[in-house]
């Protein structure tokens, strides 16, 4: 038992020291500049490949010792068991291994629209990204969705086609997809290598060398040049793509159309055109694709090199971003920080620009998925793991020390602040440049009940917990029954957070039916006055308002409550107490909850304020009743009507099966916008309400024998036929 202890501890001893030579040694944190280290995520459709290339990186690196399978469910990165037990990623995991002399730290992102709000918060601190296609399939839907949102967050990106291994893979079709569907302009830099049926190996564009892998798990692998003379065919291809690659960069890089020009000759250095592919990356004017299959170890290693093109560098002041909050049962709270400059030490102070207010770190760490190993210090561009934090969230968060020596500074008004404030301008740049963290619309709700009234107030903590790490959950208590009620991206996403709270907080809940998140508007508009005189508690309240709704599609939420500047009502209003202006606001956020036909939010809907008077020492909460109330007065008379979410739905089927599945879409109400064949298969893209999708996976299984696929997201919210309004109700309210 003692040699086995031992044996395991000298085991761990690479890892941990790999772990402190590159992120935490304080003799040693400069020997790695910034400017070698890379901050990367990598996302794709689902089933693409991300967790196996995401493997593979750290096997090569020598961070891990072997290499484990998504199908096994062994990966590192896929640690909870709801991922190794599905074969899916749920939450995104962040990893840290060295690479060529630098550093890449990792974040592998899901796949699954049902847990999009992971991909969303880790764009917000990556410098670049791995988007994976399947070789076989070029662009799928949640490739255009994780494309989307990288543009939102101005991500450089790396195209890696994967699963060339595949009979039906096709370079040439990949290519065209990505030039169609995400209007990008791709650079290939690779042809794939055959012999007998079976991939070998690849050939470098830039270089015109052919990377033979030979034995072993893709460790050992030979370049050779290719030659007109040795390789014909193979090298016509091959030259033909090269000095197409070159005349496209040189339409985007003017430094390599001028060394062209100098030389009067498309015999460019390697190096140059190295160079200018780095250019274009980063500037987002071209998109490099490499090819691979992760799964039979080919490509991995030349996807690494091309990550390492990727640069970005920022200032010398600490300046950080939360962008994920994990529990931890030893470790209590985990914020995970990405380090824009400066650096970070073990239980120091930070200052919280959101929260506006100061707070103390805690123990330091350095993450490989769900092992973290404690530190001294993280310096700049890298990702620190911090314990303690209590007031520093995900998403619209940025952090720095405070207290320490300043050199250049700027003057900028803080949102949500009522002041401006000072701070060092390389940190306030890089705020500015970052996009605040968009949280998409739940489309299902369910109710959740803890198993006695004994663990209400457990589960209410583990709620907070889990929304506190994913801000796409919304936990809603109602006023009228007390009912807790869970707001979420899917069916999956529901359930996986039910599965959680049973097996992590030991909790045995019962989530209700799964109903859909349906909204209300107005058709037309309406007018009411209210007034309010009573005595409540010995006090006289006394309130009168005027309002009137009308239906504004597309107005944004800050924009819903504005103020009539005609006449005597811009005098009036000129006079309402900013407290009192507040709890206005606050009884048309209360009012605008509910809408009169099934209690479904009200959307696309502009409240004006004409008349506002109040007595001396009403509370706030009156002014806020009374608010609420005179717009449910309108909402009652008006007409109203009901909006469905509508998803953007993508079906793959095998051609053989297509007829049937075809038909059984026919009867969900769907819209087809586009069928394409895709070698032995039918795509078919099409709109199609949420309620005509409950259980649809199933249905889709049995109708294909298991061999179709879907995947959809959110598209809009739709107005309702009445007979399919009458449903609609009678399915929520039972009448």
């Amino acid at each position: 038992m003692k040699s086995m202890f031992l044996l395991n501890y000298y085991r761990k001893l690479p890892k941990n020291e790999r772990f402190r030579r590159y992120c935490s040694n304080i003799k040693d944190r400069d020997k790695h500049k910034i400017e070698n280290i890379r901050n990367i995520g990598i996302l794709a459709h689902i089933d693409a490949g991300k967790t196996t290339t995401t493997e593979r990186m750290l096997f090569y690196s020598g961070t891990i010792r072997s290499m484990g399978e998504v199908h096994h469910g062994n990966t590192v990165t896929d640690y909870m068991d709801q991922e190794r037990q599905r074969g899916i990623t749920i939450t995104s995991a962040a990893a840290s291994f060295p690479w060529r002399g630098g550093q890449i730290n990792l974040i592998d992102t899901p796949g699954h629209i049902d847990f999009t709000m992971e991909v969303e918060q880790s764009l917000a601190v990556l410098d670049g990204a791995v988007i994976v296609l399947d070789g076989s399939a070029g662009v799928e839907a949640q490739t255009l969705t994780v494309w989307r949102q990288a543009n939102g967050y101005r991500v450089p990106r790396i195209l890696y086609l994967n699963k060339m291994d595949r009979n039906d893979a096709d370079t040439v079709a990949c290519v065209r997809s990505i030039q169609d569907k995400l209007h990008a302009q791709p650079l290939l830099l690779h042809h794939t290598v055959w012999h007998e049926g079976r991939l070998i190996g690849l050939i470098d564009l830039i270089r015109l060398e052919e990377i033979i892998f030979t034995k072993g798990r893709g460790q050992s692998y030979q370049y050779r040049k290719i030659t007109e003379k040795d390789d014909g065919k193979k090298w016509e291809a091959a030259i033909l793509d090269h000095r197409q690659l070159i005349d496209t960069l040189s339409s985007l890089d003017d430094g390599l159309a001028e060394t062209i020009i100098q030389k009067e000759s498309l015999e460019i250095e390697p190096k140059d055109v190295v160079d200018a592919v780095r250019r274009c990356t980063v500037n987002m004017k071209g998109f490099p694709v490499l090819c691979g299959s992760s799964y039979k170890n080919i490509g991995v290693q030349m996807l690494m090199d091309g990550v390492m093109m990727l640069y970005k560098s920022f200032g010398n002041e600490l300046s950080a971003r939360a962008f994920k909050v994990q529990h931890d049962d030893q470790r209590g709270v985990l914020t995970f920080l990405r380090l824009y400059s400066g650096e970070i030490s073990r239980a120091q102070k930070i200052y919280n620009l959101a929260q506006d207010k100061s707070e103390q770190g805690g123990s330091l760490y350095v993450a490989l998925a769900d092992e973290y190993k404690p530190v001294d210090t993280v310096t700049a561009g890298n990702i620190a793991v911090v314990s303690s934090l209590k007031t520093t969230f995900d998403r619209c968060t940025i952090s720095w020390n405070r207290l320490r020596g300043r050199s250049s500074f700027i003057s900028w008004h803080v949102p949500g602040s009522k002041r401006h404030r000072t701070f060092p301008s390389a940190a306030v740049l890089k705020i500015l440049a970052v996009t605040w963290t968009t949280i998409p619309e739940p489309v299902f709700l369910c109710s959740i009940e803890p198993p006695s009234l004994a663990l209400q107030s457990a589960l209410e903590t583990a709620l907070a917990e889990l929304q506190r790490e994913d801000p796409s959950l919304r936990v809603i208590t109602d006023e009228e029954t007390g009912q807790m009620v869970l707001a979420g991206m899917g069916e999956l996403h529901l359930e996986i957070i039910k599965e959680r709270i049973i097996r992590e907080y030991k909790i045995d809940v019962e989530l209700g039916p799964l109903q859909i998140a349906y909204r209300e508007a107005l058709v037309g508009h309406g007018r009411e006055t209210l007034s309010v005189d009573r005595k409540i508690g010995g006090a006289r309240q006394v309130v009168k308002v005027t309002v009137s709704a009308k239906n504004a599609k597309g107005i944004p939420a800050d924009k819903t409550l504005k103020l009539d500047k005609s006449g005597d009502s811009a005098a009036n209003l000129a006079h309402v107490h900013p407290r009192h202006m507040q709890a206005i606001k606050q009884g048309v956020k209360n009012a605008l909850m509910h809408g009169p036909k099934i209690g479904s939010p009200m959307v696309d809907i502009q409240v004006t304020l004409h008349w506002f008077e109040v007595g001396r020492g009403t509370s706030d909460s009156v002014v806020t009743a009374t608010m609420a109330q005179c717009l449910r007065k309108i909402f009652e008379s008006s007409e109203t009507l009901l909006l469905e979410p509508m998803m953007s739905l993508e079906v793959v089927c095998p051609e053989s099966h297509s007829a049937r599945v075809l038909a059984d879409l026919s009867r969900r109400r769907i819209e087809i916008q586009h069928i394409q064949v895709r070698h032995q298969n039918k795509v078919v893209d099409c709109l199609a309400p949420l309620s005509e999708l409950l259980g649809y996976s199933t249905t889709l299984r049995s109708l294909s024998s298991g061999l179709a696929t879907f995947s959809m997201e959110f598209h809009s919210h739709r107005e309702m036929s009445p007979h399919d309004e009458e449903k609609a109700i009678k399915s929520v309210t039972g009448f």
